[in-house]
């Protein structure tokens, strides 16, 4: 008989205290191979075969596709190994170390969301899983708070036989469906600096910056007109004019102006679409400014996605949650999964105010519910 996993404690304090910060900034960025390595050691012990799969030139990043059973229906159990950086003084305890207190397990990745992964395991340890008739397919990946690169480098060949991936994101065991989609975009202009005492002396890039962010609150307003979706909070789709940075001083004209703008759009919406517009709309604005103009994807984007509300996977989750999905603002993996031909839920413990927070936490209670709900889907949809 195989060794089996450690106990639900010693699972969570092992992958609290692995680092893996995923960061934009170079200086901060850590791999995820430790969190895949125990992982994949865990799971094996429980007669999963496992797949390493490398991201980058030195293997420091990857993803794991655990997979035990065989069948044309089955379920994926889906997460990400990274955590956001930490703000050390605004801890109360070691962000790295598990720590008990108040009904809360205390620690970086309690709740976004590496305790998911312990759950998973402590809610298949004890069924027979030699009775599998459907594939059960454990998915842990890597830089999902960056650039998604570890549900990107995805496809469909590692999920043959599964039709369904619950996302163990934190929702407050609330399943979500639909979520919106992000994409951040600069927008950079350059014109002509020179003396302010003379405004023909140069071609002001901050005036024409003013210029376009007058055309972008417009294409906002038409966009919230023409889309709409009341099962989501904010029910239509956001654009943040988040960063702007121009010129140098105040005696000269500014030569250069650089804005960042995030857009959230709804489901229906397309990424390609939007930026398409974009440049249209700049082009209109600036044409005849001598003022030139550059856009640049500060990452690839993440698509809005919607799952059906008849998926099979949609109705279980609603039954043994008894919650209707719903539809939250904020991104996740399962756009990538859902274009694999694969139906997405997100569900899982914590919450996502607590998310890259200081002192972030799971609560105690959520632990049983999440188990349960785990052993009970993996019954339904592969035994």
């Amino acid at each position: 008989m195989p060794a089996k996993a450690p106990q639900l404690t010693e699972l969570l304090e092992q992958l609290i205290a692995l680092p893996s910060i995923s960061c934009t900034n170079t200086a901060l960025d850590q791999g995820n191979r430790n969190v895949i390595n125990a992982l994949a050691n865990w799971l094996e012990n429980l007669g999963f075969a496992t797949e390493i799969q490398p991201l980058n030139s030195d293997g420091s990043k990857a993803n794991l596709i655990a997979t035990l059973g065989q069948g044309s229906s089955g379920l994926v159990l889906a997460g990400h190994t990274d955590t956001v950086p930490f703000d050390e003084s605004g801890w109360n305890s070691d962000p790295f170390k598990l720590t008990e207190a108040d009904d809360r397990l205390y620690g970086l990745g309690t709740a976004d969301m590496k305790s998911f992964f312990a759950l998973i395991i402590e809610a298949i340890r004890d069924l027979d899983l030699s009775r599998l008739q459907q594939p059960l397919i454990i998915l842990a990946t890597a830089d999902e708070e960056t650039s998604m690169s570890g549900a990107k480098a995805l496809n469909a060949s590692h999920f043959s036989g599964t039709r369904f991936v619950l996302i163990g994101e934190p929702t407050g065991l609330n399943p979500v469906r639909m979520h919106k989609g992000m994409m951040m975009e600069a927008i950079t202009l350059t014109g002509l600096s020179g003396h302010s005492s003379n405004p023909a002396l140069g071609n002001s890039a901050l005036e024409a910056m003013h210029m376009v962010m007058t055309e972008l609150l417009k294409w906002r307003d038409q966009l919230q007109t023409a889309n709409n979706n009341p099962l989501f909070e904010i029910p239509v789709p956001t654009m943040n004019l988040g960063h702007i940075h121009g010129g140098d001083n105040p005696n000269r004209i500014c030569g250069h102006c650089e804005l960042q703008i995030d857009i959230r759009p709804l489901p229906g919406m397309s990424l390609t679409d939007l930026r398409s517009e974009l440049e249209q709309r700049l082009q209109k604005t600036l044409a005849g400014t001598m003022v030139t103009y550059e856009t640049l994807a500060l990452f690839d984007g993440v698509p809005a996605v919607e799952t059906s509300a008849d998926s099979k996977l949609v109705k279980a989750v609603e039954k043994l949650t008894g919650s209707p999905a719903e539809a939250v603002a904020f991104s996740t993996e399962a756009p990538f999964y859902n274009r694999l031909g694969m139906d997405s839920v997100v569900l899982g413990p914590g919450h996502i105010n607590q998310a890259h927070q200081p002192n972030e936490y799971l609560a105690i209670e959520q632990i049983k519910p999440t188990v349960s709900l785990i052993r009970n889907l993996v019954k339904q949809f592969c035994m």
